[in-house]
């Protein structure tokens, strides 16, 4: 019998007639590409550019402000799509998270300025400062503040870090704390959300350093000292920040996990190719169960954990509570598609190794996910205390 709260998830229905079209563009983007990105730490512009004239990136902003109206599960379609080509959507997958803010939250002035620019490229919102350098993901106890001054301005200063495309983005969706910690009665009361135009920011106030890491992942250090914004960049009420970046956290964690998935899925591919190919000793590698049943078994959790991806994703879209899915989704995948990726790489043994195969590259793409967005051990906390009703670690 089915109640109010009763989602139907259709199995039957994998989004093809939007993956084929991802496909083809993804195809004009091979390896080749991707490597040259990766060696010269280079943002894909011209792939970011592809996706966002063919409306994938705006799938999720509402027709009435330019974009496809489509739920978060056609989203994660799209997301899942490109990484499973080979490609590494991670340089574009914020804009469908953090735009998510914006829509529910921000005034009808706001919406109408900046969603029908994001929608046709005009502008960019790529970059999401919330983690400090102090305070890694405990997100109450944020430093950065943002003053009131008078009544037109806010005055910000502070520091964010490992803020992935903030060079290559127009606008920042920005949570800084406008009332201090020892006059909240709550931990998650005193926060605020800012839509910051960036061309505005730097050099005024504003310092973007470049972090080199492991992964060409474009990510910063934002250094504020002063920057003065005006106060209609605020989103929603003062002091609510908190819950509305909480909102946008679930969609974050279905989509990332669906990239996962799509990572997960290359690996497969790719490792279950070359098993039935390679020859040694007489034969393919792949008859041999050392070699084959690792594969087996990945494949296997990549489709369970494909199936709670979907799952919160449908939960989402009709606006039940999903936290539990979301982030059990998102620890699922990222550690299908790690599994998979250190299977692969076992797989091709030391040509796992050379660049040319793509290996290594998704390699170390797909190991971030166990760390970022939230970490493996951040999820499991909240399963324990959340969901489970154990006692909060100390």
């Amino acid at each position: 019998m089915m109640t109010e709260n009763t989602v139907k998830i259709d199995l039957t229905y994998n989004y093809e007639d939007l993956r084929d079209p991802v496909r083809a563009l993804c195809a004009k983007f091979p390896g080749e590409y991707w490597r040259e990105k990766d060696t010269d730490r280079a943002y894909p512009e011209e792939f970011v550019d592809e996706l966002t004239k063919s409306g994938f990136l705006a799938a999720l902003i509402p027709e009435e402000f330019g974009g496809s109206g489509l739920g978060i599960g056609a989203g994660a379609a799209i997301l899942e799509e490109i990484n499973a080509s080979g490609g590494n959507s991670g340089a574009c997958h914020a804009q469908m998270y953090t735009m998510g803010t914006l829509l529910r939250h921000g005034s009808k002035e706001q919406k109408r300025a900046y969603l029908p620019k994001i929608a046709s490229g005009d502008l960019r919102l790529q970059a999401f400062g919330v983690t400090e350098p102090t305070t890694g993901s405990d997100t109450t106890q944020l430093n950065t503040t943002a003053i009131k001054k008078g009544n037109d301005t806010y005055v910000v200063n502070g520091q964010k870090v490992w803020i992935s495309r903030a060079q290559q983005s127009d606008l920042l969706l920005l949570l800084a704390r406008t009332t201090p910690k020892e006059e909240c009665k709550k931990r998650s009361d005193g926060l605020s959300v800012f839509l910051v135009e960036l061309d505005k920011a730097v050099g005024k106030g504003l310092e973007i350093k470049p972090i080199r890491t492991m992964i060409n992942h474009n990510t910063n250090e934002l250094f504020f000292d002063n920057l003065e914004i005006p106060s209609n960049t605020l989103i929603g009420e003062e002091g609510k920040g908190f819950r509305y970046i909480l909102d946008g956290m679930n969609a974050e964690r279905i989509l990332i996990a669906a990239e996962c998935i799509g990572d997960a899925r290359w690996f497969i591919k790719k490792s279950s190719s070359y098993a039935s190919e390679r020859e040694v000793f007489g034969g393919p590698i792949g008859a041999n169960q050392g070699v084959q049943f690792p594969i087996a078994r990945v494949y296997a959790q990549t489709e369970a954990a494909d199936l709670v991806v979907k799952k919160a994703a449908a939960l989402f879209e009709s606006g039940l509570p999903c936290g539990p899915e979301a982030n059990m989704a998102k620890l699922l995948a990222s550690e299908a598609s790690w599994e998979a990726g250190d299977t692969c790489m076992q797989t091709f043994g030391g040509f796992g190794f050379a660049e040319e195969y793509d290996v290594e590259r998704k390699f170390r793409e797909t190991r971030l996910y166990r760390t970022a967005p939230i970490s493996t051990n951040m999820i499991l906390g909240y399963i324990g205390q959340h969901v489970l009703g154990m006692p909060r670690s100390y």
